[in-house]
């Protein structure tokens, strides 16, 4: 049933097909979840402010993806999208990104400034830089565990108490506690090459990007998870709200 009805007049007008055609999450929402996804998303483009880089021209099909992807992390919090308080701006490239720039190199005490390569950046009080190839192609195919739009604004959540450690504001101490035990247990299964085909290495740099790949595929390939990590899985639907394993067994049958 088309949703227009409740007036989200910041929305293309084709908001819905693009949503339907587009972002593959949208087939496994109940009708209620598709109705306050639709209200998020109509703040999201009314309040945030895109941006193209390189001359690249934004679209509604552009906005509409990536606002969608982004809405469904907070489609159960309390918080809303007060959790994107401090996104300035969401920077559009048409494909990844090439920069050079100081950092850490690969041994202990180097540097280097390599062509760095990226799909995707955020940071403390600052946009969010998105390629938009691989938005639209990680949208269209969850099961490919990868998502750059939810990945870069999982991060947005974890820096929600100032600090990038892989564990965003939890309601409580117990809650906090299990967090800690469950995800630093799999940071390290994975830094130690133990992490199973599930979980992508690159969560092995530190805390935070293990926090974001692990949203990634806790909202991409949620039978999987739920299987084969199933702490991991239960931390992540308690922190989001969401179940999404069970939303895809849910449209199977």
């Amino acid at each position: 049933m088309p949703l227009f009805h409740r007036g989200r007049s910041s929305l293309a007008d084709d908001w819905e097909t693009i949503v339907e055609g587009a972002v593959a999450h949208w087939a496994f929402l109940d009708d209620a979840e598709r109705d306050r996804l639709a209200d998020l998303l109509d703040e999201f483009v009314t309040t945030k402010r895109f941006e193209a880089a390189n001359g690249f021209e934004l679209t509604d099909q552009i906005r509409t993806v990536i606002g969608a992807e982004a809405c469904l992390l907070v489609l159960g919090l309390d918080l809303g999208l007060r959790a994107y308080h401090d996104v300035g701006a969401i920077i559009v490239h048409p494909t990844t990104m090439t920069f050079r720039r100081l950092r850490a190199g690969a041994a202990a005490g180097t540097v280097t400034d390599d062509p760095l390569h990226l799909l995707g950046e955020t940071s403390h009080n600052g946009p969010i830089v998105i390629a938009w190839d691989a938005a639209e192609l990680g949208s269209r195919h969850p099961e490919r565990g990868h998502n750059v739009v939810l990945h870069e604004f999982a991060h947005k959540l974890d820096m929600l108490d100032h600090v990038v450690d892989g564990t965003p504001p939890l309601p409580d101490a117990a809650a906090r506690q299990r967090w800690v035990e469950v995800c630093t247990r799999e940071f390290e299964l994975l830094q130690e090459g133990r992490g199973g085909e599930l979980v992508d290495p690159y969560g092995a740099t530190d805390p935070g990007e293990f926090f974001a790949v692990a949203t990634e595929i806790f909202f991409n390939r949620p039978v999987e998870v739920a299987a084969q990590k199933a702490d991991l899985y239960t931390v992540l639907r308690d922190f989001y709200r969401q179940d999404p394993a069970a939303r895809v067994r849910r449209q199977r049958t």
